[in-house]
């Protein structure tokens, strides 16, 4: 999609100029928090998704909770659409700002208010940094346990808004099942909190409802996340494979016999050697794919269960393993696979992350139709995926300079997506649907399940301000689509059913 530029033109609902509302904003913040300048709004043109790009109308950066109130009334008041944005790291178009409509920055809001060491807990503003949390609580014995491969640059609040998992997702859950709180301001400017800092929290599960909503539903201003004391001891074992079909399965054996592993990843080949050539981590370059399964917890309970996990892997095919003998190894065995994005980006002028889970028993099929989509359309796949919670991310390598093929790609990967859903999966699973998946949804969903989504987007933003044209498609654009009639049980892509 190419960039298209700021301009004068107003929203349809929209009832001050351009000129009147960079006025009515520097009455809430300093001149120099509201930008206008063609120059300094190409910095928030996109997101990680990068194929899409829109000049936001206005940017605007503030600093307290009163400001973004303020921000939301006067958009409220003038019809003038609002996106929220975190660091950018979003791979789904999520925070592809409007044409019409004013981007808010929460980057401002990076600071952890406080690290409760007794109740296990961090109060955090939506700017700061996954990683940082973490950080921050270590000397107090403590880790936050969600981490995307992303989690030195991407910031909480995104994690929240897209329910993000990472690679301890298996055992420690989602962002979902970290989250204790949340304060959230609504396009009215009201400031609700849902959650409680206790186990237990009362009448609707509107904090659930919040998390991976992409920020349809409001604006996140502060979080409390769930606290976890580090483990007494971590160790991972890196599996080699002469067929990443035979990884699968082993994954398969593993959740089978009863193991719980904190992670569990696997990589094919051109991913594993793109990750060597990047971080000279030692991964074997004659391997098909690579599995990285980590043991947490007592010294005991991580020595016992990797003895039963060696030899479930030699039974399982593995050509050779490598188990880490200290921390400094097991930092190394990882230090690839959270390069893996990266480092992949280094094989082509371009690449398309997809973002789809799958049951774990359907592991194998999926990547086989992969593998023949791949050759079907002539592009170079890379696999990386959450072996251990059935979430992939198919990295399609394509060079948009060359006239038709990114077209090709997107085709590509919704055609992965569908095969997802082929074999009883999702179309996403920490990525979001943004703009890059809002077709699918219509594969996914029915008419019903769609009307829900809208109400609920009503119940929170009646004039649809909030990040709108993002994450839920309206039913007119699904009866263009031609997707309607997927729970009749056929697929837009009819021969996806063979796999």
């Amino acid at each position: 999609m190419s960039e298209q530029p700021a301009s004068e033109q107003l929203h349809p609902t929209a009832t001050l100029s351009r000129a009147e509302m960079i006025a009515a904003l520097q009455q809430i913040l300093p001149a120099t928090a509201v930008l206008h300048e063609t120059e300094d709004l190409r910095a928030y043109e996109c997101d990680a998704l990068s194929a899409y790009r829109r000049l936001p109308w206005l940017v605007v950066l503030p600093e307290t909770i009163e400001q973004v109130q303020a921000i939301a009334m006067l958009c409220r008041r003038h019809g003038v659409p609002l996106v929220a944005r975190g660091a950018g790291t979003g791979l789904s178009g999520g925070a592809l700002p409007h044409e019409a409509g004013i981007l808010l920055s929460l980057a401002r809001f990076n600071r952890i208010l406080a690290i409760d060491a007794d109740n296990a807990l961090a109060r955090v503003q939506p700017g700061i940094t996954n990683l940082a949390i973490s950080t921050a609580a270590r000397k107090h014995g403590l880790y936050y346990a969600p981490d995307p491969s992303s989690q030195i640059a991407c910031t909480i609040g995104g994690n929240v808004a897209e329910n993000s998992g990472g690679i301890h997702c298996l055992k420690y859950g989602l962002t979902v099942h970290n989250l204790l709180q949340i304060k959230i301001v609504t396009i009215d400017g009201e400031l609700l909190t849902l959650g409680s800092l206790g186990l237990e929290s009362p009448a609707y599960d509107l904090l659930a409802l919040l998390c991976g909503s992409e920020g349809m539903l409001g604006i996140i201003v502060e979080i409390s996340v769930r606290l976890l004391p580090l483990p007494e001891t971590a160790q991972v074992i890196m599996a080699s494979f002469d067929d990443v079909t035979h990884a699968g399965e082993a994954v398969a054996a593993i959740i089978g016999a009863g193991i719980i592993p904190a992670g569990l990843e696997i990589m094919d080949h051109l991913a594993l050697c793109a990750a060597e050539d990047f971080a000279n981590t030692g991964y074997p370059r004659d391997a098909a794919a690579i599995l990285l399964c980590e043991l947490d917890g007592t010294h005991e309970e991580v020595k016992q269960q990797m003895d039963v996990l060696e030899n479930l892997l030699r039974g399982g095919g593995a050509t050779a393993l490598q188990r880490s003998r200290n921390e400094e190894e097991r930092l190394r065995l990882w230090a690839g696979r959270k390069a893996a994005f990266p480092a992949v980006g280094r094989l082509a002028p371009d690449y398309y992350c997809m973002d789809g889970t799958i049951p774990r028993h359907a592991l194998p099929r999926v990547l086989a139709g992969i593998a023949e989509l791949a050759e079907e359309y002539g592009l170079r796949v890379a696999n990386v995926f959450h072996a251990g919670d059935g979430n992939l991310h198919p990295l399609i390598l394509y060079d948009a300079n060359q006239p038709g093929e990114l077209e090709r790609t997107e085709e590509f990967g919704a055609r992965i997506l569908e095969l997802c859903l082929a074999v009883g999966g999702t179309i996403t699973g920490e990525h979001g649907v943004g703009v890059e998946k809002i077709d699918q949804m219509c594969v996914q969903f029915g008419k019903a399940e769609l009307a829900q989504f809208h109400a609920i987007k009503h119940a929170f933003d009646s004039e649809g301000l909030l990040n709108p044209g993002k994450a839920v498609p309206t039913l007119h654009r699904c009866a263009e689509f031609g997707a309607m009639h997927v729970h009749g049980g056929r697929l837009p892509f009819p021969e996806l059913e063979r796999f």
